[in-house]
């Protein structure tokens, strides 16, 4: 009697919980968006604990390449690690965490708040471009578009945190802020400033973004971002962290940032997983999946991976053959250059390192040969295919307003109604058997 009732039991269980797949997959669809938020949210929290010469954004990381001579890396005082308070809504709202940058003061703001508003049923976090600091003082600098309650207002609405990014990425030297990482005075006044902004102004959390510090900034990077984690969570904050892709602790640009200690404090970890070559290198593309696959694997063995979010690129690149830095492009630009040369686009399906899935082309701009990679919805899917074979949290996009429209449809396609994603997240709820 009793093994039959506990099998009539598993049975009922299973049903409910394939009902509640059929629902979470007709609500991606956007059919039945009241329920959004409730059992797929929940599960999910439960299972992952034209041209050549366009306006240049900021460049966001040198040539992942490089790397420094290892070196013993030193060390911080950890402090205890605060309990992260829930944001009031629960996310991820699919499978997976989907967030993106919002660069809005470099591209068009009108197709980056298009692209916003087009997928924001979709999207989980967005970090508008909007801060960096006084490395003097600690006090925020903040662009003109900074502060925009509409935008703030509407993400919520949608249920889109808003996390926007404090960053160095614009600095001459971006080492400045290393002066003020080890100041403790300067340092903590940078925290109070960045929480008051924070609270001021609703945003659900801070994105830190800074980059290319040299390996002895660790002590007070890390410092720094554990007074930042104790503060925002005390308030119910969120604290996402954009790393450099390495392979090794001390390896590449980001020998600087303690992944292990990252990890612990931070409730995302967004890995930089693209520039691999640059704008200031040679020609080549832009995230090899290899490449990604590894920096990816890498994290998975020092960082809970329901909390890292892989970078994907939503942008392409466009070398001379001269010394010059190359151009970014959007792929509306890649498109209008394509038609206007009629060059030939070709696939690079892989090279000796292994697996590379993007498209690049050459055409003549005077006597000059110019080469062009970029990523498109297929170099997309073949990165979420790896996201899902390594079982991480997510996406993280650069940048919002520069894709190929198809991706959308990629990203809905393999991680909104991927069954695969849903029965992972519906096996926590099923009893062993």
């Amino acid at each position: 009697m009793l093994r039959r009732l506990r099998r009539q039991a598993f049975i009922l269980i299973y049903m409910l919980a394939l009902v509640v797949w059929a629902l979470l997959a007709y609500d991606t669809l956007g059919v039945w968006n009241d329920y959004q938020g409730r059992a797929q949210v929940a599960l999910a929290r439960s299972a992952l604990g034209p041209t050549a010469t366009p306006t240049l954004p900021p460049t966001r990381t040198p040539s992942p390449t490089v790397t420094p001579t290892a070196s013993p890396m030193p060390t911080v005082a950890v402090l205890p690690t605060p309990t992260a308070v829930p944001a009031a809504k629960l996310h991820p709202k699919t499978g997976r965490y989907i967030a993106a940058w919002l660069p809005t003061s470099f591209d068009d703001a009108d197709l980056v708040r298009r692209s916003f508003e087009e997928n924001k049923d979709i999207l989980d976090e967005v970090s508008p471009f909007w801060y960096s600091v006084d490395t003097q003082t600690g006090a925020l600098r903040f662009d003109d578009d900074a502060r925009d309650q509409t935008l703030v207002a509407a993400a919520h609405a949608a249920d889109v945190l808003v996390m926007p990014s404090i960053h160095n990425v614009n600095f001459d030297d971006p080492g400045l802020v290393v002066g003020m990482f080890d100041d403790p005075v300067r340092r903590t006044a940078h925290v109070a400033a960045l929480l008051e902004e924070v609270m001021t102004y609703n945003y659900d959390g801070i994105d830190v973004d800074y980059e290319t510090l040299p390996p002895r900034a660790r002590p007070g990077y890390s410092a720094f971002m554990q007074e930042l984690s104790v503060a925002l969570h005390a308030k119910g904050k969120l604290l996402t962290v954009a790393v450099h892709a390495k392979t090794t602790d001390d390896g590449g640009l980001g020998a600087f940032q303690d992944w292990v200690l990252l990890g612990q404090i931070c409730d995302r970890v967004r890995i930089m997983t693209y520039d691999y070559s640059w704008r200031g290198g040679a020609a080549g593309p832009i995230a090899p999946l290899a490449w990604v696959s590894s920096v990816t694997e890498y994290a998975r063995s020092v960082i809970p991976p329901g909390k890292i979010q892989v970078g994907v690129p939503f942008y392409a690149y466009n070398w001379g053959q001269n010394d010059e830095l190359a151009v970014s492009q959007t792929w509306l630009q890649v498109q209008a250059l394509i038609d206007r040369t009629t060059a030939t686009v070709d696939f690079r399906e892989r090279d000796s390192s292994g697996p590379i899935q993007e498209k690049w082309f050459q055409y003549r701009s005077g006597t000059q040969l110019r080469t062009v990679w970029f990523a498109d919805s297929s170099a997309l899917a073949s990165k979420l295919n790896m996201v899902e074979r390594q079982d991480v949290g997510g996406i993280a996009i650069w940048r919002l307003g520069s894709e190929d429209p198809e991706n959308w449809a990629v990203i809905r396609r393999q991680i909104s109604t991927n069954p695969a994603v849903v029965q992972q997240i519906m096996n926590t709820y099923l009893p062993d058997h």
